[in-house]
């Protein structure tokens, strides 16, 4: 895994309750990304993105390291959604660009429907969210820790899987990094389960940014199948179904995933 020479930026919101760390980096248009369940992580996914972009990355209220209690201060997600906004309108943002991935997907459309002029392009990569009864979604928040591999990528034994998967060489270190996700999945499942529906299927006809849905064809987490489901409830959006792909295209299959993500991001920053 590319080290992470991010910049940490706390920001300060909800009434001064919540300190919502973003870690920024890159140079360019803002692009603000929202991190899956486990927790914000830099990723070779990222690293190229801040070649073009500056990504300004939230870390969940309670996921934050040293200060887990905030998850406490975050009653329900329309909460969650209004300490997001307000932190993105603080550091001056002017309807950057947002991607989202698995839960973070789910965030950056709940966002993109409360305030549906806030984002200029939205990319979300196997979000939650949604359910249907046909395709159950699997509680990942339940499975055993030796079975999130299987369950997150199709081929948990490839180079690129193991470098994201690796831990800490220290023991201690490693001893912490792994309480600190299980720390996170809990924090991030309070929003999600028992069943991960919050009514975002109502909403999602709200969102006008230029939406982008990539999926892998084979996740085991949520269904491929809630791909075009998901687009047929967004006007104008653009579906893309990764081959031989799990729950996670930008490490799974990330060149191709980088490459759809960067035409998109470059034809909406052409000029009309």
């Amino acid at each position: 895994m590319p080290g992470n020479s991010a910049a940490q930026h706390k920001v300060t919101v909800w009434n001064g309750h919540v300190q919502l760390n973003f870690q920024v980096k890159g140079s360019g248009p803002a692009l603000v990304y929202f991190h899956p369940a486990a927790g914000m992580r830099w990723d070779p996914f990222l690293d190229e993105l801040a070649k073009s972009h500056t990504i300004y990355a939230p870390e969940f209220p309670g996921t934050t390291s040293g200060n887990p209690y905030d998850i406490h201060k975050v009653d329900d997600l329309g909460d969650a959604v209004l300490i997001y906004e307000e932190a993105i309108r603080s550091l001056g943002l002017k309807r950057p660009a947002a991607i989202g991935q698995s839960f973070g997907g789910m965030i950056a459309l709940e966002i993109a429907a409360a305030y549906p002029e806030i984002f200029s392009s939205l990319t979300v990569l196997d979000p939650v969210g949604l359910w249907r009864d046909e395709a159950p979604v699997v509680n990942w928040v339940a499975a055993a820790p030796n079975e999130l591999p299987g369950l997150l990528f199709r081929h948990p034994d490839s180079e690129a899987v193991q470098a994201a998967l690796a831990m800490p060489a220290d023991r201690e270190t490693a001893i912490q990094a792994t309480a600190q996700m299980i720390w996170n999945l809990g924090a991030t499942g309070k929003f999600v389960w028992p069943i991960p529906d919050r009514g975002l299927g109502k909403r999602l006809h709200r969102i006008t940014a230029p939406t982008l849905i990539i999926w892998g064809d084979l996740d085991a987490v949520i269904s491929s199948s809630y791909a075009h489901f998901l687009g047929g409830k967004i006007a104008g959006s653009r579906v893309e179904i990764i081959d031989d792909c799990g729950h996670v295209p930008q490490v799974e299959k990330c060149a191709e995933t980088l490459s759809i993500v960067d035409k998109f991001l470059n034809r909406q920053s052409e000029p009309v």
